[in-house]
């Protein structure tokens, strides 16, 4: 798994959810790709850009927020886009939410 660039999310579109905290998220993918100052204007204020080891992208963002990003430790529900719909399970995996194996682990509500 690698960091990927903002032009890897070309054509990615929403494909499920994931509730969970920012920091969990960089602990498990690194600091995001975007980050930047809550605003009225911008959908997305956060997001990573993730290429699994098959190659699959992944997306996790914030979606229209509009003035509102989540505080480091609250859960929120966290948009994952993709190409393919493995992107949510292999995001999920590597929280340790499906299987136990990411950084942490912890049972999903």
């Amino acid at each position: 798994m690698q960091q990927a660039t903002k032009l890897d999310a070309n054509y990615t579109c929403l494909k499920g959810h994931v509730k969970t905290t920012f920091n969990k998220l960089v602990k498990a993918f690194g600091e995001p790709l975007v980050h930047i100052a809550p605003s009225e204007m911008e959908k997305v204020t956060i997001e990573w850009v993730i290429r699994f080891g098959d190659s699959t992208i992944a997306t996790i963002y914030d979606w229209k927020g509009y003035g509102y990003q989540p505080a480091p430790d609250e859960e929120y529900e966290w948009h994952i886009g993709g190409h393919e719909a493995s992107a949510v399970a292999l995001v999920k995996d590597q929280l340790g939410l499906i299987y136990g194996t990411g950084p942490f682990f912890e049972m999903a509500n």
